[in-house]
């Protein structure tokens, strides 16, 4: 972060805390019961997405270039849940409050950056769907594992770029009053407003934080749908668009499990208890991970018939083990 500094000059120094506070879920009652939960959440997330990521790796049939979105979402998610949960786990159901300085930043940098992906990897499915529902004779051409690559790796650069730029922006504030952050982690918003110098850049970044990676994310999904029920509207036979609509039920799903909490809270967020828009919150940011996994195993053929394939296999491999055994 030597470079944002040193950008303003050596002789600036800033008053930086030795930790901040998370105030998070304090007074809700029975909280306990939703840290439990939290918990069941967590570990039913690590193994769908590990599940999902090992049918993927194993099964040769499913290397279509949408599949490298799917394990990207898988690990995103995967990564995303092991940088959130254990770590709210421990802040609120071991009272370890304070946390240092820049293990927050760290923390800040882990949660943006994965919750953000989740969001670019929802836009590259609604491409893939797409140009397979317009321009199914150039799907072959227009979607290919290098392209694919390309665009998840640029999403990755574009991500970690705009996040690295919001934590470098935190270290040139100074913090002389409060260093409790009123939320359920190390909230960008909710620090650079505890900031008593110019928190101006912070505050230009954050209004525009959610604009590029999740309104603009939203906005393209949205209008893509709507050319794509333009485009079946056109389709002679009823069954053909029911055809083509059952191929995107999975992202469908994954596009509101996601976003509906999320505008929820932010066009209600007046009337919202400020415990319960912290709770709705860390329910959307826990809440997709666990249920992604098992909407592509229940919604897409594919993985579906390969979870099959390979459980299959496997019980074929304890028979002929057995029969080794007994003879």
């Amino acid at each position: 972060m030597e470079f944002f500094n040193s950008a303003l000059g050596k002789n600036i120094s800033f008053v930086r805390p030795a930790y901040f506070i998370i105030s998070g879920f304090i007074g809700i009652p029975n909280i306990k019961y939703y840290y439990v939960f939290l918990f069941f959440v967590y570990v039913v997330s690590v193994l769908g997405n590990t599940a999902v990521m090992a049918v993927i790796y194993l099964d040769h049939n499913l290397r279509a270039p949408k599949y490298i979105v799917v394990f990207n979402l898988a690990l995103v998610d995967l990564f995303g849940s092991s940088a959130l949960v254990p770590k709210l786990l421990d802040i609120f159901l071991f009272d370890h409050r304070s946390i240092p300085y820049n293990d927050c930043l760290t923390f800040l940098f882990f949660c943006y950056t994965c919750l953000s992906m989740q969001t670019l990897n929802l836009v590259a499915l609604c491409y893939d769907r797409l140009i397979a529902i317009i321009f199914p004779l150039h799907y072959q051409l227009k979607v290919t594992h290098r392209f694919m690559f390309s665009l998840i790796a640029s999403f990755w650069v574009l991500v970690i770029t705009l996040v690295l730029t919001a934590v470098g922006f935190l270290t040139r504030l100074s913090f002389c009053k409060s260093v409790v952050i009123n939320s359920y982690f190390c909230d960008h918003g909710q620090i650079y407003k505890l900031a008593c110098n110019d928190r101006s850049p912070s505050f230009g970044l954050g209004m525009s934080l959610p604009v590029l990676l999740l309104w603009l994310p939203l906005m393209f999904i949205l209008f893509s749908y709507l050319y794509i029920a333009y485009a079946l509207s056109k389709v002679a036979t009823v069954q053909e668009r029911v055809k083509a609509f059952k191929t995107c039920t999975a992202h469908l799903s994954l596009v509101a499990i996601y976003f509906i909490p999320i505008l929820i809270t932010f066009t209600l967020s007046s009337k919202i208890h400020p415990n319960g828009r912290i709770i709705n919150l860390s329910l959307t940011s826990v809440f997709p991970p666990m249920l992604n996994p098992i909407i592509y195993v229940l919604q897409t053929q594919e993985i579906k018939e390969s979870v099959k394939k390979l459980f299959k296999i496997r019980k074929q491999h304890k028979i002929m083990a057995k029969k080794a055994n007994i003879k």
